[in-house]
């Protein structure tokens, strides 16, 4: 396992990361896992051991269960927290009320002390806004979440599910007026779905800021498991259920072709080639991982030890390669001359 810095900071995480999306199981989430707390410690103790540091979660996931069950596990196997770096998220719908939603300072404030509560811990490494709230001035959100930073309960702070604009006004706003700023974006980025590359993750290597991959096997399409009619994935499978996120299929399955060819040879599986391409990206730091099964967290932790040559990227890369946007080929135009 290999630890990468979080963006511009001294922190270090591993380059997989443990998503606890399937934890609980509750309401809207139970289409994603409904996995239990001992289900939950084996995977815990799996992932630590094979050196994952890093483990993510949500407010919103399975209506607070997921906090609760995560922290109870780091409990139940003895984990010393100080070796954790332990990220949670705040912006969604939480109660009935009219406040108990969004990015304001009340609703950002009170679900920070309820995250502490869920998780058991009185500190929070990685406290994440969870996509944008347009009712709510940006710098209401920021100046909350530096205060939460300079109180000690939250160590850093970062974004998701940000359009590149809305990063860097934030970036920008939060440098102006000396405020913590976001040291990472979470965003959807997998081989079947390349969008980030055409203007968030310029921004993102231009601010140094760090990128965790979420829903790397754009849920559960790039496991290998399924056919171009979409029949061959397990009773129960997330894809099945829960068809989400968007992706075009047909360009998928064109990956998946050169991606099943690729892992033959080297004696690997489709899901472990499709971790490994994000792995060697330069823009990402850690790749969220989720699993159901312990066997599904083991495939998914071998992805590591894939080595891909040069000429197998470039495989990969062709065949997933975006087209390109107005600005983006004019920038590239304008730019050949200025190369070092």
């Amino acid at each position: 396992m290999k630890y990468n810095l979080l963006g511009n900071t001294g922190l270090k995480v591993s380059e997989l990361c443990l998503g606890t999306m399937t934890f609980g199981g509750k309401g809207y989430f139970k289409a994603i896992g409904s996995l239990e707390q001992s289900e939950i410690d084996a995977l815990m103790k799996r992932s630590v051991d094979a050196g994952i540091n890093f483990i993510d979660t949500a407010n919103v996931y399975s209506e607070g269960l997921s906090e609760e069950l995560t922290g109870k596990s780091i409990r139940n196997l003895g984990l010393k927290r100080s070796e954790l770096v332990l990220a949670t998220k705040v912006r969604g719908k939480m109660g009935d009320g009219p406040n108990d939603v969004g990015l304001s300072r009340k609703h950002i404030l009170q679900q920070a002390e309820e995250s502490l509560k869920r998780l058991g811990t009185d500190y929070i490494d990685l406290y994440q806004i969870h996509g944008y709230d347009p009712l709510t001035p940006l710098e209401e959100t920021l100046q909350a979440l530096d205060d939460l930073v300079r109180s000690g309960k939250v160590r850093y702070i970062g974004c998701s599910n940000l359009a590149a604009w809305q990063v860097m006004k934030a970036v920008g706003y939060s440098s102006y007026h000396r405020l913590a700023k976001f040291i990472s974006l979470q965003a959807y980025y997998t081989i079947a779905g390349r969008d980030l590359e055409r203007e968030l993750i310029p921004v993102l290597q231009d601010q140094k800021m760090g990128l965790m991959v979420w829903s790397p096997l754009a849920g559960g399409l790039l496991s290998g498991k399924y056919n171009r009619n979409m029949q061959g994935g397990e009773e129960g499978a997330r894809r099945i259920n829960f068809d989400f996120p968007p992706v075009n299929k047909e360009k998928a399955f064109d990956v998946i072709d050169v991606l099943q060819t690729i892992a033959n040879e080297k004696g690997a599986t489709v899901a472990q080639l499709a971790l490994a391409w994000l792995l060697h990206q330069p823009a990402v730091s850690t790749v969220i991982i989720g699993a159901k099964k312990i066997e599904q967290l083991e495939d998914n932790l071998k992805a590591t030890d894939v080595k891909l040559s040069t000429e197998e990227l470039q495989k990969m890369d062709a065949v997933s390669k975006i087209a390109d946007e107005y600005p983006g080929w004019m920038l590239a135009r304008q730019g050949a001359d200025r190369k070092i």
